[in-house]
């Protein structure tokens, strides 16, 4: 379903485009320098007059497939294609309206376009500025202040923080269409003038205000009694606090040895490692964005594309309490506060190994000034102690070993009490693996139970410490990827695997009574497409290029291997939260490759209504065999808290695999080369160390 909108196509306002190191590839992101250009732009532009104006979305504007894949082509000749057109897409909010601008930054002058202005649901992302803004009204609203002194606190021990009130069709009021959100709170000081780290698990329970972001005004206030407030006591996690002496169990400390320096290239944003090419770019709202994925194929002496484009399309948060202070957290994280925007810097020797190395995110904050968010992207190389494969054989006294390196891109996005560690793992197999690990604190809500046995009805959560529920929820992480499958003439593939009954039929004349066999499907439709991998009877799935096939005849595919984490949404078809991400039902869709179909549940997320979403489109039921076409896969967790997950919770992970299916003609690792026995000096870890 197209958005609502009003076009107006100008050719007005211009900015200099400041001097910087100009783009070396058409996918990379935009520099801070194209992106004051743009903010120039946009703000001398006579088509959004109306002030204050608002910055919630500035990225590249994705060039036309064909024009990157030419580029891409003629880059390795004598004769390179000169650069596509730099265009970067703007969302910004004045005047009470949501303003779309296509911005060209090709050349030494930005200029704007085309403007539009959004007439259909749903705005964009919450800004890090109306957060700040929204922050300092509580204490000067009256009924607020008297809520938290009935509570006996003090109102410089509270804060507020802005959370989307979801989508709740003509049950919740509109204020007249303005753009509110809800405010919860929790207590952050203990009354002598020390924070609390951990505010989720101190949530003042019962007080929920609504704030008009565009007029910055409280225009809702409810109260729906006092609970009491958690004790602040266990719930701290800083290394400082929970000891010393630490209690937990000690393990020796370790750090990756590469005596030759690391193994992989990075040329702007270009990686190179082993026999792998890709293009890393950062996006403020999708994150990490994986682009022209070639694996270098041995056997036939060249590069064969294996994913055009990939990222991070949407996290959903349900969670599980239709109580009134908690019904309306459902969050869209991506839509609703942008991934890219709350990357945060990851921590060397931490977060990332020592051998790791860093890229810089930049990205317009609200007011339009570029803001660099350092080391929010890590590469390294990853020594686990896998194998890669292997075989002895005691008869012919042959023993081979290979072990398993594999290149990682991560980032850690910490959007609100969760933090998600969003890994791209790239094997010299040929596989991409695509991890999502989850930590952080739960959302936490306060109740009259300090003891399990008190509750005698649906608490909606575990009681994880007195007066401490950690309500249920779920995690549904979206990606859209474009693969590629040695060219862009695709075709899905369904390999369900079939029970049969040996009848003596065939002329066997076995004993055998039964045995399993492969049921070939090639969807034509996107109704075709749509899978629940739970379901029964178990099935492979390929994306094939039939036009590729291999010395003996197969065509040329890679699997898509569910590597745990593959929960669906529970919730009933007619409920808001599910209609808004109605995906969540199937793990897997297939759409032909559309360049506006981005973001699972549509461009306007925050209050969207599910209506320009992944399943509006797929609902058209487009062909898609032997098409240039997306995969979504979507990983899902339903969790339910336990004692272990507080005061902060250990990591949780699923993913998906992407693994060659007669891609190659063998395995690519049958030459690569033993590893060699090495001493290093003054470590444990040499071949020779017992």
């Amino acid at each position: 379903m197209m958005r609502p909108l009003v076009l107006a196509v100008l050719f007005l306002s211009t900015a200099a485009v400041a001097a910087s190191s100009p783009p070396h590839h058409p996918l990379d992101p935009l520099s801070a320098a194209e992106l004051s250009a743009v903010r120039a732009a946009v703000l001398a532009s006579p088509l959004v007059p109306a002030r204050p104006l608002s910055f919630h979305y500035v990225g590249l504007d994705e060039p036309d497939k064909p024009d990157v894949l030419s580029y891409y082509a003629a880059a390795s000749t004598s004769s390179p294609a000169a650069l596509p057109q730099r265009h970067a897409f703007v969302i910004a909010r004045a005047g009470g309206q949501s303003h779309e601008l296509l911005v060209d930054v090709t050349n030494a002058t930005a200029t704007v376009l085309s403007h539009a202005v959004h007439r259909g649901a749903g705005f964009p992302s919450i800004t890090d500025a109306d957060q700040a803004a929204a922050m300092a009204l509580p204490p000067q609203y009256a009924p607020f202040v008297a809520s938290v002194r009935w509570r006996g606190l003090d109102v410089g021990d509270v804060a507020c923080g802005v959370v989307s009130r979801g989508w709740f069709g003509a049950s919740q009021p509109d204020y007249g269409g303005a753009r509110v959100a809800k405010m919860v709170c929790a207590v952050v000081g203990d009354g002598d003038g020390a924070a609390t780290a951990n505010v989720y698990a101190r949530p003042l329970e019962g007080v929920t205000l609504v704030v008009d972001l565009d007029r910055m005004a409280i225009v809702g206030y409810e109260d729906t009694g006092v609970r009491p407030v958690p004790k602040a006591q266990g719930t701290d996690y800083r290394a400082d606090k929970v000891g010393p002496p630490f209690t937990g169990p000690e393990t020796k400390p370790g750090v990756v040895v590469q005596p030759e320096g690391r193994g992989f290239h990075i040329d702007g944003h270009v990686v190179r490692w082993a026999n792998w090419e890709f293009h890393v770019a950062f996006d403020m709202r999708a994150g990490t964005v994986i682009s022209l994925a070639s694996v270098y194929d041995a056997d036939a002496g060249k590069w064969r594309r294996v994913l055009y484009r990939g990222f991070v399309s949407e996290i959903f948060v349900p969670y599980m309490d239709p109580d009134e202070d908690w019904y309306f957290r459902t969050f869209i994280d991506a839509g609703d506060y942008g991934l890219g925007v709350s990357a945060v810097p990851l921590l060397r020797g931490a977060d990332c190994p020592a051998n790791a190395a860093y890229m810089d995110g930049v990205y317009l904050d609200a007011a339009g000034e570029p803001v660099t968010s350092e080391d929010v992207i890590c590469v390294f190389e990853r020594y686990a102690g896998d194998i890669a494969w292997r075989h002895s054989d005691p008869y012919m006294q042959i023993t081979e070993v290979r072990p398993d390196v594999t290149l990682v891109v991560r980032m850690v996005v910490t959007v609100g009490n969760y933090d998600y560690i969003l890994d791209w793992e790239f094997k010299t197999s040929g596989a991409i693996k695509l991890a999502v690990s989850l930590t952080g604190m739960l959302e936490m809500k306060a109740t009259a139970y300090t003891d399990a046995g008190q509750i005698k009805v649906d608490a909606h959560g575990t009681l994880v410490a007195e007066n401490t529920v950690g309500v249920y929820h779920d995690h549904f992480v979206t990606y859209r990827l474009d693969l590629d499958v040695d060219g862009t003439s695709n075709s899905f593939v369904k390999n369900t695997l079939v029970q049969m009954r040996n009848t003596g039929d065939s002329g066997t004349g076995t004993p055998r009574r039964s045995y399993w066999t492969v049921r070939r499907e090639v969807a034509e439709t996107e109704a075709d497409a749509r899978v629940d991998v739970n379901g029964a009877p178990p099935a492979e799935l390929l994306f094939v290029n039939p036009a590729r096939r291999t010395a003996v005849g197969n065509e040329a595919g890679y699997r898509v291997v569910p590597a745990g984490a593959t929960a669906a949404s529970l919730l009933a078809d007619d409920d808001y939260p599910q209609r808004r991400a109605s995906y969540t039902k199937k793990q897997v869709w297939v759409t032909p490759y559309n360049r506006s179909e981005k973001w699972a549940p549509g461009l306007y997320a925050e209050q969207g209504t599910g209506d320009d979403s992944l399943a509006a489109w797929s609902s058209r039921d487009r062909r898609i065999r032997d098409e240039d076409i997306v995969l979504w896969y979507t990983v899902g967790l339903h969790h339910v808290p336990y004692q272990e997950d507080f005061p902060v919770m250990p990591t949780v992970s699923g993913g998906v695999e992407l693994r060659p299916a007669n891609f190659f003609e063998r395995n690519q690792l049958i030459g690569t080369r033993p590893p060699s026995e090495f001493t290093y000096q003054n470590c444990s870890c040499g071949a020779a160390a017992m």
